[in-house]
């Protein structure tokens, strides 16, 4: 009787879970593991089952980077105090560490990596070509200052015209190449291993529950905790997220969201506004921006930066599992 009720249950989309013996029978899994199914179901103790309407099929990743700017618009050093080529190093490949576990999870997602380099001195890039051949789909596409000479205003700085130029770059690769996902990554930020993983599995939850696509952003900022904004705290996959009102330049949505605030991506690099990321912050106002709780990436700027060192932690550790040796 027992088999033949597991076998209807199963029939009818019912999971059953055992709390004497720990188990989900239908699952066939312990309930300590994962008990979710990728395209399928998001399964969480003890919220139940989310059913997954909002499938994903691809995710483009966009690495910007640019090796001879130390802190971009800063005069101070960031924490451990490296050459700026270390960080991107270190950064590339935990990135990439990362696309390795979420391969090993979804097996039947397509990931391409694209690395957009802003003039790496040829020492540089070599040392970013050795880290890129980890990754079997990834290529690295140089930027053209020329090409956007006439769209982006006259800047007080190089540096930051070269910024304004690599983003406006990098946007356009998403919106032409993104078939779905697309990931747009700043040189500075180490992530955790899980960290694609757990994006990818709470975005299809959370847009599935709200029947929309949304933004998301890997870092938890300290200065998220530096006014008395509101938030609502959702469930993901595996931890808490919240909705948040800004971000940075590195963050997560889709191609649909890309091409529906396209002029607020173009708006965000016509000039240096202030603050940087005005327009991208107005989207925010009319679509669902989460940031994880605790932090899946660690913004490497100054120790004393608030748009930087997520809270809670262990700094050193990730610095050092993420080295890169010769």
């Amino acid at each position: 009787m027992k088999k033949l009720f597991i076998k209807l249950a199963k029939t009818l989309g019912y999971e059953i879970i055992d709390q004497n013996n720990f188990v989900s029978p239908t699952l066939n899994k312990e309930l300590n593991e994962d008990l979710s199914n990728f395209n399928s179901s998001s399964i969480v103790l003890p919220l139940g089952e989310v059913k997954i309407t909002r499938k994903i099929k691809s995710l483009l990743i966009i690495f910007r980077t640019n090796t001879s700017v130390e802190i971009w618009d800063q005069n101070k050093k960031r924490l451990f105090e490296y050459p700026k080529i270390e960080y991107v190093i270190r950064s590339l490949n935990s990135l990439i560490r990362s696309i390795k576990f979420l391969r090993q999870k979804f097996t039947e997602i397509n990931i391409k990596l694209i690395i957009l380099d802003d003039h790496s001195t040829i020492e540089n890039l070599k040392k970013i070509k050795k880290i890129s051949e980890q990754e079997k789909n990834s290529e690295i596409i140089s930027l053209d200052h020329n090409k956007y000479k006439s769209f982006i205003s006259k800047q007080k700085s190089n540096e930051t015209f070269s910024n304004l130029a690599s983003l406006l770059n990098s946007f356009e690769v998403g919106k032409e190449q993104g078939e779905d996902l697309v990931f747009f990554v700043e040189d500075d930020y180490l992530h955790f291993e899980i960290m694609l993983e757990e994006m990818i599995s709470s975005f299809q939850r959370i847009s599935s529950q709200l029947g929309k696509d949304i933004f998301m952003c890997p870092s938890d900022y300290p200065y998220l905790y530096m006014g008395n904004e509101k938030t609502n705290v959702l469930i993901g996959n595996k931890r808490h997220w919240r909705t948040i009102s800004k971000t940075l330049c590195t963050f997560l949505t889709s191609t649909s969201l890309i091409n529906k605030y396209w002029d607020n991506f173009k708006k965000t690099c016509e000039n240096r506004h202030d603050p940087f990321e005005k327009y991208l912050n107005e989207i925010y106002d009319k679509e669902i921006c989460i940031s994880p709780l605790k932090s899946l990436s660690l913004h490497l700027t100054n120790i004393n930066s608030s748009y930087g060192l997520a809270p809670f932690i262990n700094y050193k550790k990730l610095w050092e599992e993420n080295k890169v040796n010769d």
